[in-house]
C-alpha cells in the first residue's frame, strides 16, 4: 500500500512540476512588466546552484547527517576520482545548452505546441539507446516512434490563423526559432540522457553523487555562457535583474525537475510515466488556451496531439508474456 501511494504521489508531483514549469516559464517570458526582463542564462546558473545544494543535502541525509562521513564520501568520490568526475563534462555541457534552449523555445512557442513537440525526445533517446547501449526496441516501440513523428508533424502544420497572427505581431517571437530550439534540445536531451545512463550503469556511485559532479560542470558552463552572451547586461544591471516571484518559481521548478524524474523512475513504471506526461500535455493545452490565450488550436492540432499522446503510451507498453505453467 505504501509503495502504491509513493508511486501515484511521485506521478502527481511529476504532472504538477512538468505542467507548472512549462506554463509559468512561458508566462514569465511573455509577461509585459516594467524594467528589464530576467536573463535566461542567469536563471540556468541559479537553477544549477540549487540542484547542487539539494543533492548535497540528500547525500548528507543518506549518511545519517554525519559531517565526518559526508566530507569523507565527497573527498573519496569526487576529489580522489578526478577521471570519474571528468566523465560528466560532456553531458553537463549538453545539458547546459538544452536548458538555455528551453527558454528560447518557450519565448517563441505556446506551451501546448512546446509540450507536444518536445516529446520528440522519446525518439532521440530511443535512437541513441540503440546506438550507444545496444538496446533492442520491440515492434510496439518502433511503431510508437513512427506515430510520434507523424503527430509532431501535424502539431506543427501551419494554419491560416497562425500565419495571420504571426504577421500581425512579431512581439510573440518566431515560431521557426522556437521549433528549431526544441528540436536541438530534443537531440541534446536524448544524447546526454543516454550518456548519463551509461555512466551510471558502469559505476557504483550513487545517483546523487553523480548529479553533484554533473552540476559542478553545468554550473561552470552556464556561468561562462552567461558572461559570454549577457556579460554586458550583467555588468550594467547585475545578474539578478528582472527577478520577481514568477522568476524564482521558474528557477525552483527547473531545479527540482531532475529529482522528480528520479523519484518517478524509482517508484513508477513507463506506462504510468506516459500517463503523467499525457495528462500534463492535456492540462497545459487547456490552460494555454483558456488562461494564457496564446494559441488557437485546429482540428489538425488535436489530431496530432492525440497521436503524440497515444505514441507516449504505446512506447511504454510491453506485450503480455505467456504464463509459466510451473507457477500456475
Amino acid at each position: 500500500m505504501a509503495s502504491s501511494r509513493l508511486k501515484y504521489l511521485s506521478l502527481g508531483v511529476l504532472v504538477f512540476q512538468t505542467t507548472s514549469l512549462v506554463l509559468i516559464m512561458r508566462y514569465s517570458r511573455t509577461l509585459q512588466a516594467e524594467g528589464p526582463r530576467y536573463l535566461a542564462s542567469s536563471a540556468v546558473v541559479v537553477a544549477e546552484v540549487m540542484k547542487i545544494v539539494i543533492c548535497l543535502m540528500l547525500v548528507f541525509k543518506d549518511h545519517s547527517y554525519s559531517v565526518r562521513a559526508f566530507n569523507s564520501v565527497l573527498r573519496q568520490e569526487i576529489v580522489y576520482k578526478p577521471m570519474e568526475t571528468l566523465k560528466l563534462a560532456i553531458p553537463s555541457g549538453i545539458y547546459t545548452l538544452q536548458n538555455n534552449l528551453l527558454y528560447v523555445a518557450l519565448s517563441n512557442l505556446d506551451a501546448a505546441t512546446y509540450q507536444l513537440t518536445y516529446q520528440l525526445k522519446i525518439l532521440t533517446t530511443a535512437l541513441f539507446s540503440v546506438l550507444m547501449l545496444r538496446r533492442r526496441l520491440g515492434i510496439y516501440q518502433w511503431l510508437s516512434l513512427l506515430i510520434l513523428m507523424t503527430g509532431v508533424a501535424l502539431v506543427q502544420w501551419p494554419s491560416e490563423s497562425s500565419v495571420v497572427a504571426e504577421k500581425a505581431s512579431t512581439s510573440t517571437g518566431s515560431q521557426f526559432v522556437g521549433v528549431m530550439a526544441v528540436l536541438v534540445a530534443c537531440c541534446s536531451s536524448g544524447f546526454a540522457g543516454v550518456y548519463f545512463e551509461k555512466i551510471l550503469k558502469e559505476s557504483k556511485q550513487s545517483v546523487w553523487i553523480r548529479n553533484i559532479q554533473l552540476g559542478m560542470f553545468c554550473l561552470v558552463f552556464s556561468f561562462v555562457g552567461m558572461l559570454s552572451f549577457d556579460g554586458d547586461k550583467v555588468m550594467e544591471l547585475g545578474m539578478f535583474q528582472g527577478y520577481n516571484a514568477v522568476t524564482c518559481t521558474v528557477v525552483t521548478l527547473q531545479a527540482l525537475g531532475g529529482l522528480v524524474i528520479a523519484a518517478v523512475i524509482k517508484y513508477a513504471d513507463n506506462i504510468l510515466k506516459g500517463f503523467a506526461t499525457s495528462l500534463s500535455i492535456i492540462v497545459s493545452t487547456l490552460i494555454s488556451y483558456f488562461w494564457l490565450q496564446d494559441f488557437d488550436p485546429t482540428s489538425i492540432f488535436f489530431l496530432g496531439a492525440a497521436l503524440v499522446i497515444g505514441a507516449t503510451f504505446l512506447y511504454g507498453y510491453e506485450g503480455k508474456k505467456p504464463a509459466n505453467p510451473s507457477r500456475a
